[in-house]
């Protein structure tokens, strides 16, 4: 009896047997496909993911640089200066016999490399007179690598500004220029050129960071007049100048000019003149071929000294001291008189004639500017138009 109950019991497992390894052959046959379907899925994830971080990559730095690299270029220039050499044997000799030999000076043809930008489709580029302000030869390198003969259009050496055109076929790329007078301190700044001449006839070497400050002013440097620069911590080295900066909407902020460096290479001190003074620079050079600075103002000044000052009651030896005031002049009219002491322009402390020079590099005849005074103890504040001096 028992085995007759059992019986039932072990047919029914035997079939529960059965359907599970039946079950079992089944799943194991369709594995394939289960297998082949997430991994199909998961390509397209992962292509669609790949997508999803090239289009992450692109930013607005990346997309500047992809649209100003064009306008780019590479100056190479060849210039003659005047070398002075002493003959230490000569030397020796005229010493010998008590007399001073005289150096001798020659010639030599110099090579150098800077960078520019294009600024119209016609070709007209921005670089330094530095750069390209003494050639005799310049050869532009565009980006794609097309070499084309450049002309110096005019030349600025006070603002370190330069023109040069090329003559190209087909219209150029070029690039605008900011129209704020101010870039942002903290904005981003991206730097293009050719450091070192490197990379010559081929894409622009690019930096990237921020401004670091604006309005920066230096003492005159052979003759140069550096002021309302930009500072930035973008690398720029030997070669960069000329090259522009420009912001992330890939507008020009400034042109790359020169560092501050006790090694010779970056550390994140760049300068950059600013856009403002380039267009208005460029456009007298490009109408002119130079920037013509001379005005009269009928004043004849001269540096107080101590003794000046004491008897002028003045509190310490500064400004300059109003000599005369010509007849008829700008200066009558304005109402400035003798002994009035100069002691701003425009809100800007002078103190020497360097200072007026340096505080006017911008100012043409036709403009105003405040000048600011010291008479009989009172400080005034006088407007001058500045005349033509011709």
């Amino acid at each position: 009896m028992r085995t007759m109950k059992i019986l039932p019991l072990l047919a029914a497992l035997l079939l529960i047997g059965c359907r599970q390894p039946a079950q079992s052959q089944q799943t194991a046959s369709r594995a394939p496909q289960s297998v082949d379907a997430p991994l199909a899925q998961g390509a397209g994830a992962l292509e669609h993911l790949e997508g999803e971080l090239y289009e992450s990559r692109r930013t607005a730095i990346t997309r500047a640089v992809e649209a100003v690299t064009p306008a780019v270029v590479s100056i190479n220039v060849i210039e003659v200066r005047q070398v002075r050499y002493r003959d230490p044997f000569e030397d020796f000799l005229g010493q010998f016999y008590g007399r001073r030999v005289p150096d001798r000076v020659y010639q030599q043809q110099v090579q150098g490399v800077g960078s520019g930008f294009v600024i119209s489709p016609d070709g007209y580029i921005v670089t330094n007179d530095h750069v390209a302000g003494h050639a005799t030869k310049i050869t532009v390198a565009l980006a794609d690598g097309t070499q084309l003969p450049g002309t110096l259009i005019g030349s600025d050496p006070e603002t370190d500004i330069a023109l040069v055109k090329v003559e190209p076929e087909e219209p150029l790329p070029y690039l605008a220029f900011e129209a704020r007078e101010e870039p942002i301190v903290g904005e981003w700044a991206i730097a293009l050129g050719n450091p070192f001449g490197l990379f010559e006839a081929a894409d622009p070497t690019v930096t990237v960071g921020v401004v670091s400050a604006t309005g920066r002013d230096f003492t005159p440097q052979e003759g140069r007049i550096f002021r309302d620069m930009i500072q930035t911590d973008a690398a720029i080295n030997q070669g960069n100048s000329g090259g522009p900066l420009v912001n992330a909407l890939g507008r020009v902020i400034g042109m790359n000019t020169f560092i501050y460096s006790r090694s010779g290479g970056s550390v994140g001190l760049g300068f950059a003149v600013p856009a403002w003074r380039i267009e208005r620079t460029v456009a007298e050079l490009r109408e002119n071929g130079t920037v013509d600075r001379s005005f009269y103002t009928g004043l004849n000044v001269q540096p107080v000294n101590r003794n000046l000052a004491q008897a002028l009651d003045l509190p310490e030896a500064r400004g300059l001291i109003v000599r005369s005031v010509d007849p008829d002049s700008p200066a009558e009219s304005a109402g400035l008189r003798p002994y009035d002491v100069i002691v701003a322009i425009n809100g800007e402390p002078v103190a020497t004639n360097a200072d007026v020079r340096q505080r006017l590099v911008d100012f043409r005849a036709g403009d105003q500017v405040r000048v600011g005074v010291i008479r009989d103890g009172r400080a005034l504040e006088v407007p001058i138009l500045l005349a033509s001096a011709g």
